[in-house]
């Protein structure tokens, strides 16, 4: 029997103007193996018929809270948070699908392990007419995988996050982050809890010309210049801002179609180098996996750079300390133990 007061889980969908996919985001819930759920909307403000489109489904389990005025995305994710109602909480973009697996496995992962606060998936894209694509969004699935990650991009997609409600109601979305919220909150969770991902795909998500993230690239580039300052500094490396870009550029160079130089490389040898000089010090992240993540981003410009340099690049590769990490074993086991 579903509590409708006290569910095992809140699924938290904020919309904006999605009538045209809103549907297929209700209906990937409802056809959830697991049924111990409620559906939380907050529409924020839409002028089409999303609202409508929302109110023609009568499952009990669905609660529709309408903004007075569109607030935005933080003070929405906010008010969402709020109002939830089940010990966890799971998060889906109005435009996205998910598994039908999605909440049964990751609730049966964050009551066996006690210690995470939150758990993402890994995520298959699809286009805006929902055909299913090749591409997938993969993510590491350790905590300190992802902890190292994050100094460099948000290692956890949003659209596939189940969390503790308890902990997101403590901590909640920065309203001065319009964009990357999400990155924001997650890398301060991550200096007191762990983070994990399923290393499996939960969610699908859609790609289309309407998405905030592809209209406002730029104030998201500035945001993640101030989130990943903060961990540099928390890092002990003194930068000026010039370094910000490339070094945003380590994780994004196949997207941005960029391709390093000599120059380049030269900067990320030396800057790469400096974060692990630093982290021997600081003891910010743990070991090794903040040396294999630089080792990776090594890997990646270098193997890169080939297209312009030639295969002569394996000789510059191998004469950094950086490379010896590249190659260390992976461990077998993804996740501890059950807790007893």
């Amino acid at each position: 029997m579903v509590d409708s007061k006290n569910p095992k889980v809140t699924v938290f969908i904020p919309v904006y103007n999605r009538e045209l996919y809103i549907g297929e985001a209700i209906e990937s819930i409802l056809a959830q193996t697991f049924s111990d759920f409620e559906i939380l909307l907050v529409d924020d403000g839409s002028t089409d018929n999303s609202v409508d489109r929302i109110r023609s489904y009568t499952d009990s389990r669905i609660r529709l809270v309408c903004n007075e005025k569109n607030f935005g995305i933080p003070k929405t994710r906010n008010k969402g948070v709020e109002l939830a109602r089940g010990e966890y909480m799971a998060m889906l973009d109005s435009d996205d699908r998910a598994y039908p697996q999605r909440l049964e496995k990751q609730i049966a992962f964050l009551d066996d392990h006690q210690e995470y606060a939150q758990v993402g998936s890994w995520c298959r894209m699809m286009d805006a007419q929902g055909r299913i694509l090749e591409k997938v969004k993969r993510q590491p699935a350790l905590a300190d995988d992802i902890h190292a990650q994050f100094l460099f991009r948000c290692a956890m997609s949003n659209r596939s996050i189940m969390a503790r409600t308890a902990i997101l109601q403590e901590y909640g979305y920065r309203n001065d982050f319009p964009r990357c919220q999400d990155y924001e909150l997650h890398v301060r969770l991550a200096k007191k809890f762990k983070l994990g991902n399923i290393p499996e795909c939960l969610v699908y998500g859609r790609i289309h010309p309407q998405q905030i993230t592809e209209q406002t690239t730029d104030l998201g580039d500035t945001k993640k210049h101030e989130i990943i300052s903060g961990q540099l500094h928390e890092l002990g490396i003194t930068f000026s801002q010039e370094d910000l870009e490339p070094h945003l550029t380590l994780s994004r160079m196949r997207k941005s179609h960029f391709v390093p130089d000599a120059n380049y490389l030269q900067w990320a040898r030396e800057w790469l180098e400096r974060l692990q000089q630093a982290n021997a010090q600081t003891h910010r992240y743990a070991e090794p996996a903040f040396s294999h993540a630089l080792s990776q981003k090594w890997l990646q410009a270098c193997w890169t750079a080939r297209k312009k340099m030639g295969w002569t690049i394996g000789k510059y590769f191998f004469s950094s300390a950086l490379s010896k990490h590249v190659f260390s074993t992976l461990p077998k086991q993804l996740f501890p133990k059950k807790n007893s």
